[in-house]
């Protein structure tokens, strides 16, 4: 795999979640986030959400490259907060992301161990009500094969878990399918091997694309 176009994953749709700990509430919101504006206007939304908590503690990954990263303790002990949230994030292979955690004091004091558990546990919760996915790099490919290579292709794709785009049937058949850049020369073989070489293939356009969607 080209490191230039490695798998990566985002947020489709955002949940929240929510921990206790000794009286305190942590609150976690998730939001999807493709620039650094997106991800600050989430973060200034939930502390007008929230405006009575002690602390909002946040941490976003932006860019497949992870080129843009910050994480704020907002008030909690250095490294108690912000650091564990990008840590969770970051174990998730999550990019295009950011994690807010506000905390309601309980008016008991968690020390060092407890505030990294807990803002751990709270991004976790948050992320797990939220819906993933894996954004992969491919090439939109177009099979143009007469009616009885159709089986044959539809059986290679299903094989590889591929959905086409689109099939249209006239005199010939043409399938459209996008395919992951890692899959793309070795089904490319194994369709001219079934038809004998009768199908025809064109490279359209290549481009990230959602592959599915899942739960963290």
């Amino acid at each position: 795999m080209d490191e230039n176009y490695v798998p990566y994953r985002i947020v489709t749709e955002g949940g929240t979640g929510e921990i206790e700990e000794k009286k305190s509430r942590f609150l976690a919101t998730v939001c999807p986030a493709e620039s650094e504006e997106e991800a600050l206007a989430c973060i200034e939304d939930v502390k007008k959400r929230y405006w009575d908590a002690r602390h909002h503690c946040f941490a976003y990954i932006i860019g497949r490259k992870a080129q843009i990263i910050r994480y704020s303790d907002d008030g909690e002990p250095g490294g108690t907060a912000g650091r564990p949230i990008l840590e969770v994030l970051a174990g998730q292979e999550l990019k295009n992301t950011v994690v807010i955690v506000t905390r309601y004091f309980g008016g008991t004091l968690l020390g060092t161990g407890g505030l990294v558990r807990a803002y751990t546990q709270a991004a976790q919760a948050g992320l797990a009500a939220s819906k993933t996915a894996w954004m992969r790099y491919g090439t939109m490919l177009r099979m143009q094969t007469d009616y009885t290579g159709v089986g044959k292709i539809q059986y290679l794709l299903g094989q590889r878990a591929l959905t086409p785009a689109e099939t249209v049937y006239t005199q010939e058949v043409s399938i459209r399918v996008m395919v992951p850049l890692e899959k793309k020369e070795e089904l490319w073989k194994a369709v001219t091997e079934a038809t004998g070489a009768r199908a025809v293939m064109t490279e359209e356009d290549s481009y990230y694309f959602i592959d599915k969607e899942e739960q963290v």
